[in-house]
């Protein structure tokens, strides 16, 4: 995988302006990418079972909410893959670019919170180390992903509806939601396959 052209893709995919965010909670998440024997794979996790927290147990990439202590939504990025899962990006990956900010939902409602997905290039066999807010970590392979090796379909029930979202099923991981549609994006942004 040539993460120099990968970072000129990630460029020229940004023509359109972010949207307005100033009143918007902000969050921030990394997709880091490593050489799988000549195919590209992302870092996905597993979160932790937590009260309160939207999106525990599913499957996603590091990240999470800024906070008041991080000058900017990179260091958002750099401190919850930290934290998470404890790679050191500064030290350990090359940051290639960003995506434009997603819109985060929740049990099919938008919510007013957008994350900015920062893409990242491991330059090192670094691994991760799951910190507690994980209980698992894994490489995805993402060409074979786009090449639709992994077609499923997640169902869930909202307020007596059924919904059924489109997933990738890799393993025992299913990818749906936030991380479906970021991962989707890239891939159609910088036509990686």
């Amino acid at each position: 995988m040539d993460f120099e052209e990968l970072a000129r893709r990630l460029l020229n995919a940004r023509a359109e302006p972010d949207p307005v965010l100033d009143a918007a909670r902000r969050a921030a998440v990394a997709l880091v990418l490593r050489d799988g024997s000549g195919q590209p794979e992302v870092l996905l996790m597993q979160r932790a079972e937590r009260t309160g927290d939207r999106w525990s147990g599913q499957i996603s990439l590091p990240g999470g909410h800024a906070e008041p202590g991080d000058p900017d939504l990179l260091a958002t990025a750099l401190r919850e893959a930290r934290e998470e899962v404890g790679l050191e990006l500064g030290r350990d990956a090359r940051l290639l670019g960003h995506l434009p900010p997603v819109q985060a939902r929740a049990r099919g409602q938008l919510l007013s919170m957008w994350i900015t997905p920062y893409v990242f290039g491991l330059e090192t066999g670094a691994e991760p180390v799951l910190g507690s807010e994980a209980t698992a970590a894994f490489w995805f392979p993402l060409a074979r992903a786009s090449a639709g090796e992994f077609p499923w379909t997640y169902r869930y029930l909202r307020e007596d509806e059924e919904r059924v979202l489109p997933a990738w099923r890799f393993e025992e991981h299913v990818v749906w939601g936030l991380t479906y549609d970021i991962l989707s994006g890239f891939l159609r942004l910088t036509s990686l396959s």
